[in-house]
């Protein structure tokens, strides 16, 4: 979910509660009260709030593009998971469990080493994706005289008739070339904590996530999105769990911007925030209406901007209801009735003026 923070500069306590502000599996905060309270400007707010929208409309944009060509690719690095119906009902369950061990892990356990654990985590998972994203603007940035030679990494088990692959990952040398970035940002991130590097590593998981991650049809969509509808309600407003693991936790799961940046550059720490949980759900949705439309093979994508101004629409709604009540919204209570409502609006219009609305309908609804 969205939140404005106040965190002063002065108080590593507080900076270290800013980077641990989303759970792994929750994307709802409450704002916290600062020592020395921090009144953004309104330049310095729009500038914030316009910028989130923007970085979250990126990897939403992109992703959806890419996971239409993830869909034809025969590559195994590129195959992407498939979420049926089954696992959407039972995902919210999950995250609820999860939610509630990483409460008891920080209440039994020391958060330093909990935390420790999850940065070199996270490390190896942002270097991952963040090379992953970049791998296909390296290729054509390089010219086709760079000398681009292939590898192959191959893992086994057994000898003879019985072997069986366990790993058997394809790559070249521009991919080394993006992993030596990649880990380049992962170590900054690592040693600084440094909110610029968190927004690579977000936005990385963010594209990845749309991209990777496919709704087998819109029901099961419909069914995802409503079960983390409920979850978020009920673990935002319901119970402090989400707020007290928010709070211990320390990931790049979120994406940041500065309330303070005129005033204070690079090194601002008063930062409004968005939940990557907030850009994915409704992201692969709205991927999934992409390649419906895709499927049409017809010229228009009309499924896809109806829902893609629909997560705009959403998300500002989150922000005015926010700024206007001072207070954190889980922004799946506002994303997901617009999500799923528009698109559905756009098929009963064409439905009315469709000769055989049982066909459209039926295979939108099965639409994968």
């Amino acid at each position: 979910m969205s939140e404005a923070e106040q965190v002063p500069a002065s108080a590593p306590e507080a900076a270290a509660v800013l980077d641990a502000l989303n759970a792994t599996d929750s994307n709802g905060t409450e704002a916290l009260n600062a020592t020395a309270k921090f009144v953004a400007t309104p330049e310095g707010t729009a500038l914030a709030y316009g910028s989130l929208v923007f970085m979250a409309l990126l990897p939403i944009f992109f992703g959806a593009l890419r996971s239409v060509r993830c869909s034809k690719s025969k590559n195994s690095a590129d195959m992407p998971e498939t979420i049926t119906s089954r696992d959407a009902a039972r995902f919210p369950i999950i995250a609820s469990c999860t939610l509630f061990g990483l409460y008891l892990f920080f209440k039994v356990f020391s958060q330093e080493y909990i935390n420790l654990l999850l940065s070199v985590y996270f490390f190896v998972l942002g270097v991952l994706a963040l090379s992953h994203t970049m791998s296909p603007l390296m290729s054509r940035i390089f010219p086709d005289s760079f000398p681009n030679k292939q590898y192959q990494l191959l893992f086994t088990q057994g000898s003879g008739e019985s072997k069986e692959e366990i790993v058997n990952y394809e790559f070249d040398t521009k991919n080394l070339v993006c992993l030596v970035i990649s880990s380049v940002v992962g170590v900054w991130y690592l040693l600084k904590k440094h909110w610029i590097a968190n927004n690579l590593f977000g936005l990385a998981f963010a594209l990845n996530g749309v991209e990777l991650l496919h709704l087998n049809n819109v029901s099961t969509g419909c069914i995802l999105l409503g079960g983390l509808f409920v979850y978020d309600v009920f673990w935002v407003f319901g119970t402090n769990v989400m707020v007290t693991v928010a709070k211990s936790f320390e990931a790049p799961i979120k994406l940041v911007f500065p309330q303070d940046l005129l005033e204070k550059g690079l090194e601002a720490s008063n930062f409004a925030m968005l939940g990557l949980g907030d850009i994915v759900i409704p992201g692969i949705f709205i991927a999934l209406l992409l390649r419906f439309d895709v499927s049409l093979k017809k010229n228009s994508r009309t499924y896809f901007y109806s829902s893609f101004l629909a997560y705009i629409f959403g998300l500002g709604l989150t922000i005015f209801v926010m700024h206007t009540f001072k207070h954190a919204q889980p922004a799946l209570l506002y994303l997901v009735p617009a999500c799923v409502g528009f698109p559905f609006l756009v098929l009963v219009y064409w439905s009315v003026s469709c000769t055989d609305p049982s066909q459209l309908v039926g295979r939108f609804v099965s639409a994968e």
